[in-house]
């Protein structure tokens, strides 16, 4: 706040005043070129950008009774209006330390509703909830609350040790369980991979006694259509070879040498004719 006794005085874009006759509120003054009678007036300039106002680390109480330091900062402003500024002058002595008292009451009712688990992670959340309740508590000082940020949450350090052993206990459990979920994984991949080659392979035999099969019934299929015939001639020849390498003898008829007529299928000569090649032995 600056005050100005001269006649002739400028008011800044970011300000806004009042004047005062005698003691008493006269009028509003915005920004731009103004006058004044000296002595019987005075001018009251406020600036109305934002102010940063710091919180100082607090020493804060959780739900669960554990100590707690926190600090944060406040962002902070008077109104725009008419109305705003004259507050700030008339309502408020000092308004930035009033606003950092304010805040400082607020932020330990903040932690106390939670948990020291749930106030490390609800930092945005209490930042939140404070500016909402500020802004509604500085409205009859004419100030405006447009952020608050909460910097630092610190416990103690016997608490901190033992967060940092559960931390590293649950990073521990984490990679083991990871890495069992590893070997689970390659083992199926393994079964997997043992199953789909017995598949192939079992798929490839069929395959393979297909194909045989196949062959199989083409050359019986062949050799029903081709050498129906002549495989009773040869079966003939066989059984005539198998005779003579055993020096059985033949009969050499007309026809030749049939193994029918080794067989018992000898032919009757008629009464009264010789046959013109007799039976003769023959040795192989």
């Amino acid at each position: 706040m600056r005050t100005i006794h001269f006649p002739v005085y400028i008011v800044n874009q970011y300000e806004r005043g009042i004047v005062e006759c005698l003691g008493k509120y006269k009028r509003f003054v915005e920004p731009g070129l103004h006058l004044q009678w000296p002595v019987f007036n005075l001018t009251r300039v406020r600036d109305i950008r934002e102010h940063t106002v710091s919180l100082d680390p607090q020493p804060v109480i959780t739900k669960d009774n554990v100590e707690i330091t926190v600090d944060g900062f406040i962002w902070v402003r008077p109104g725009l209006e008419a109305q705003d500024i004259k507050k700030t002058f008339y309502n408020i002595d000092s308004w930035l330390r009033a606003t950092v008292e304010l805040a400082k009451t607020n932020l330990r009712q903040e932690f106390g509703e939670l948990t020291l688990d749930e106030s490390l992670i609800a930092r945005e959340r209490i930042s939140n909830n404070l500016q909402t309740n500020l802004d509604k508590m500085v409205y009859d000082w004419g100030l405006k609350v447009c952020k608050v940020e909460i910097q630092m949450i610190d416990p103690p350090e016997d608490i901190k040790r033992a967060m940092h052993k559960e931390k590293t206990a649950e990073q521990e459990r984490r990679a083991m369980k990871l890495l069992a979920t590893g070997k689970y994984e390659a083992a199926e991949q393994e079964k997997l991979a043992a199953v789909q080659l017995a598949e192939g392979k079992k798929e490839a035999e069929i395959r393979v006694a297909e194909g045989k099969a196949r062959a199989i019934q083409l050359v019986n299929e062949a050799a029903e259509r081709y050498f129906r015939g002549n495989a009773i001639d040869l079966k003939r020849l066989e059984v005539t070879e198998a005779s003579m390498r055993n020096n059985a003898k033949i009969i050499v008829t007309d026809k030749g040498i049939s193994p029918q007529l080794i067989l018992g299928d000898i032919p009757i000569a008629p009464p009264g004719t010789e046959s013109t090649a007799p039976a003769a032995d023959t040795t192989d």
